[in-house]
């Protein structure tokens, strides 16, 4: 049985993934974790995921059932996601890291902390989404340096970090394709008297509305002709399901900070 402990355990995001453990003949919810502040503290995460009581109250300190668990899932903010990783390193636990919105110095430090445990971090968990990104570089290179590539990104009015980890991993992949720096030539959003558009510029922008789950497109556009590459996500159950299957495999895997493609493209 794989004990699993959830981070952001009443968002959205937790409380699929607590629906989605409790139906998992090889998985046991062990832990459901808050900020301490946060009011349904105390509650049945069952209750507040609304699949009934299952014994499992939601608490504001990861080190009270840390020893219990095989996997902690992280759905939070950075800097908790900072301060719970280095906790999982200590107890020398596994960890599925889906937090996004981190500032330079905080993505150096949990990419130290989570090479030392068995982790896989990603963006975004759906197998679509992962699909595209292998897709993607394939498209990039064979299209080159001829066609303008813009990156847009759709998701709800309550999403916090802009653009979203996901719009900025796909920008990554086609510049790395290109044997481009994003940092040099990413642009995120445009006004005003911009002029002409570089040659080499890759453009990233964000929308937010409504409950849009997540929509990312990177569009390749040339003189004549035009491709999209688009993903839609009709519900977050699509980013749920992969974070547990990440939790499955990433209990026997090797040491060390891996991909979500290791999950979902093992042979």
């Amino acid at each position: 049985m794989i004990r699993v402990i959830i981070n952001g355990a009443c968002g959205r995001m937790g409380r699929l993934i607590i629906q989605g453990v409790s139906q998992q003949a090889d998985m046991q919810l062990v832990g459901a974790i808050e900020y301490p502040e946060h009011p349904q503290i105390g509650s049945d995460a069952g209750v507040v995921a609304g699949i009934g009581d299952i014994g499992v109250p939601i608490t504001g300190d990861l080190g009270d059932v840390l020893q219990n668990a095989d996997v902690v899932i992280e759905f939070s903010k950075p800097e908790a996601t900072v301060e719970h990783l280095q906790q999982v390193v200590n107890a020398d636990k596994a960890m599925i890291i889906a937090t996004t919105g981190y500032d330079p110095d905080e993505l150096a430090t949990v990419k130290e902390l989570a090479s030392q445990i068995r982790c896989v971090m990603a963006p975004n968990m759906s197998l679509g989404v992962n699909v595209m990104i292998q897709a993607l570089e394939l498209i990039a290179k064979a299209l080159g340096d001829d066609y303008d590539i813009e990156v847009i990104e759709a998701h709800h009015n309550h999403k916090a970090d802009a653009p979203s980890g996901t719009a900025l991993r796909l920008a990554e992949t086609v510049a790395e394709a290109l044997d481009r720096d994003l940092d040099e030539v990413g642009v995120y959003g445009r006004h005003g008297i911009v002029g002409a558009r570089p040659k080499k510029q890759i453009g990233i922008h964000a929308v937010r509305g409504g409950d849009i789950a997540g929509d990312h497109t990177v569009l390749f556009a040339t003189e004549g002709e035009q491709l999209s590459v688009v993903h839609r996500a009709h519900s977050p159950e699509a980013f749920a399901k992969g974070a547990i299957r990440a939790a499955r495999w990433v209990v026997d895997a090797p040491k060390g900070l891996h991909d979500i493609s290791e999950v979902l493209f093992e042979k």
